[in-house]
C-alpha cells in the first residue's frame, strides 16, 4: 500500500468521518485509565484541608444545618437554588462536619467530572485524544481548585458533562428516546444546584441549529418533537422552584443591601484573556508583558477555529464542544459590560471543555504536524503546572482558623466579640469552640440609612430576632470590659472608631482578617 497524497491525506484528515468506541466499558479497560484517575483522585486530595472555609463556604454550612424544607426556603431567598444544600445536609448526617469530610463532597463528583469529560472524548474522538483529555482535565487548575471548596461547581460539572453525554448518544441514535429522558433528568438537577445552567441549555440549542444546516432530515434534531418535548419537561420539572426565583429577582435590591450581587468587579476588553489565564494558570495575567498575556488567550481562539474550520465530520461535535466551552465565556463577558457577573468560578464548567478541544486539536495536529502538537502539548502542560503550584500555595499557619484558635485560647468568660463584616460571621461559627455568640457591626451610613441585611441573600441565614446587629459599639453591654473585633487585615476600616476609652491589649492575625483586643477603661484610658 503507498503512502497517500497531501490531498489524500488531508481527505483522510478533514472530511471522513471516523466511528469511534462507545461503550463505556471499553473505556474502562483502557490501561492508562486508572493511573490518571488516580492522579486525579491525588491532585484533588492534596492540601484539602490546607485552606480554612471561607465566606461562600461558611454560608454553604449555615444553610445545610437546616432540615431539608428549611434548605427549600432559605436558599428561595439566597443566590442559588437547593439541591447542592441538600445534599450537603445529607452528607453531613451520613460522614460528619469535619473539613476533610466536608470537602470531599466537592472533589468525589471532581473526580467525577474527569471521568465524564474522558467518556465524552471516547465518544466523539479518537484513542489518543481521549487519553490526552484525561491527562489535560486531571491537570485543570481550575477545575482541582473548586473540587476543593463547599460550593456547588463541581456537582454541576457532573450534570452539565453528564447532559452533554447523553445528547451525543440522542444525536447518534434519536430512535432511542432513553437517552432524552437521562437528558432532562440531569438538566433539570442542574438548573436546580445553579442558575447559570441555562448557558449549557443554550450552548446544546445552538449545537443543534449548527446541524440543522447539513443536508438530510436526519440533522434536523432541533425541529424533532421528543427534543421540544425534552425542554418543557426541564421546565416542567423546574416549576415548583420558579415562584421563588421570580421573588428573589423582584427582590434584587434586598440582595444588594447585604453583598450578596453588585459586588462584582467591572470587565474591561482585558477581562476576557486574563479570564483564560485565570481558568488555565490561576493568575489573571494582568502582570505578564503584554506579548505573554496575548499568547495563551490567542492559541486558545486559534484552536477553536482549527476545531471548528476543519470539523468535517457527520456529527460535527468537534463544533458541540467548541461552542459548550466558549458560548458561556463570550456571553457572559458580553453581558457584564452591562450587570459585572465574570467571575470564574461561573466559568469552570464551561472551562471543562477546554481540555477535549486542546486534546483534539493536539491529536489532529499529530497526524501531519507532530511538531507542532508536541509543542503545544509541552505549552498546555506547563500553563497547567503553574496553575497546580498556585493552587497549592497555602501558608497552613496563616489562616483564619489559626487566629479564631488563639481567640478560643485567650478569651475568659464575658469577652465580647464583635464581628466587622458578614464574610467573618459566616466562617466565624464553624471554628469557633468558645461560647461567645459573635454581633455583626452594621453601623448606618453617614445618611441615616441601616446597613443591616434583610431577609435575603446571607441574610436569610440570620436571626433578626436574635440580637445579633449591632450598630454602635458604645451600644455594646458592659460585660467583663473586655471586646475582640474582627476585622480585615489589609484594610481595617470596618470599625473607623474606636470608643475613646478602649484600649488596645493584644491582636493576632489569621489570613485576611485579624483579632483584636481591646479593654473597655472606666471613665478614660490613660495613654499607656
Amino acid at each position: 500500500m503507498g503512502v497517500p497524497s497531501n490531498d489524500e491525506a488531508a481527505q483522510q484528515l478533514y472530511c471522513q468521518p471516523v466511528m469511534y468506541p462507545q461503550s463505556f466499558a471499553q473505556l474502562l479497560r483502557e490501561p492508562w485509565l486508572i493511573g490518571l484517575v488516580l492522579l486525579a483522585v491525588g491532585l484533588r486530595l492534596y492540601e484539602l484541608t490546607a485552606s480554612a472555609i471561607w465566606g461562600d463556604e461558611g454560608s454553604s454550612l449555615l444553610l445545610a444545618q437546616y432540615s431539608l424544607a428549611g434548605i427549600w426556603f432559605h436558599a428561595s431567598h439566597d443566590v442559588h437554588p437547593p439541591l447542592y444544600f441538600m445534599l450537603l445536609h445529607v452528607w453531613v448526617g451520613l460522614f460528619g462536619d469535619s473539613i476533610l469530610s466536608i470537602r470531599m463532597m466537592s472533589a468525589v463528583p471532581g473526580v467525577a467530572v474527569v471521568l465524564l469529560g474522558t467518556w465524552l472524548a471516547h465518544l466523539i474522538a479518537s484513542r489518543r485524544a481521549t487519553m490526552l483529555t484525561c491527562l489535560l482535565l486531571t491537570l485543570l487548575p481550575t477545575a482541582v481548585r473548586y473540587s476543593q471548596e463547599i460550593r456547588m461547581y463541581s456537582l454541576m460539572g457532573v450534570w452539565l458533562l453528564g447532559a452533554t453525554i447523553a445528547l451525543v448518544y440522542w444525536v447518534r441514535e434519536p430512535a432511542r428516546k432513553r437517552y432524552l429522558v437521562i437528558y432532562t433528568l440531569l438538566m433539570a438537577a442542574a438548573f436546580y444546584t445553579h442558575y447559570f445552567s441555562a448557558l449549557c441549555v443554550l450552548s446544546h440549542w445552538l449545537y443543534l441549529l449548527v446541524i440543522r444546516r447539513q443536508p438530510g432530515s436526519a440533522h434536523r434534531y432541533i425541529a424533532r418533537r421528543e427534543w421540544w418535548l425534552a425542554n418543557v419537561a426541564i421546565v416542567l420539572l423546574f416549576l415548583p422552584w420558579l415562584p421563588g426565583l421570580i421573588d428573589l429577582v423582584r427582590h434584587m435590591e434586598d440582595l444588594k443591601v447585604g453583598g450578596d450581587v453588585g459586588w462584582e468587579p467591572a470587565v474591561t476588553l482585558s477581562s476576557l484573556p486574563s479570564m483564560i489565564w485565570q481558568l488555565m494558570a490561576q493568575d489573571d495575567g494582568e502582570s505578564m508583558p503584554l506579548w505573554l498575556f496575548a499568547t495563551l488567550p490567542s492559541v486558545m481562539a486559534a484552536v477553536a477555529v482549527f476545531l471548528v474550520w476543519t470539523d468535517r465530520s457527520r456529527y460535527h461535535f468537534d463544533t458541540m464542544v467548541v461552542i459548550y466551552s466558549a458560548l458561556p465565556l463570550v456571553l457572559v463577558f458580553a453581558i457584564s459590560f452591562v450587570s459585572p457577573v465574570f467571575i470564574e468560578r461561573y466559568l469552570t464548567v464551561p472551562a471543562l471543555g477546554l481540555p477535549i478541544i486542546l486534546a483534539v486539536a493536539i491529536d489532529r495536529l499529530a497526524q501531519r504536524f507532530k511538531g507542532l502538537a508536541m509543542l503545544l502539548l509541552v505549552a498546555v502542560l506547563a500553563v497547567e503546572g503553574v496553575g497546580l503550584r498556585n493552587n497549592y500555595i497555602v501558608d497552613v499557619n496563616d489562616q483564619f482558623n489559626n487566629m479564631v484558635e488563639y481567640m478560643n485560647r485567650h478569651t475568659v468568660a464575658g469577652d465580647q466579640v464583635v464581628l466587622g463584616d458578614m464574610f467573618w460571621y459566616l466562617t466565624w461559627g464553624y471554628y469557633d469552640k468558645s461560647a461567645t455568640a459573635p454581633r455583626l457591626y452594621t453601623p448606618p451610613t453617614a445618611k441615616g440609612v441601616s446597613t443591616r441585611p434583610n431577609s435575603y441573600g446571607f441574610g436569610t441565614l440570620i436571626d433578626e430576632n436574635a440580637g445579633v446587629y449591632l450598630d454602635r459599639l458604645e451600644d455594646l453591654p458592659q460585660g467583663n470590659g473586655r471586646v475582640w473585633l474582627v476585622m480585615s487585615r489589609e484594610a481595617p476600616d470596618e470599625f473607623p472608631s474606636i470608643p475613646a476609652n478602649w484600649r488596645k491589649i493584644d491582636q493576632h492575625a489569621g489570613g485576611d482578617t485579624q483579632a483584636v483586643l481591646y479593654e473597655v477603661c472606666h471613665p478614660v484610658c490613660s495613654s499607656h
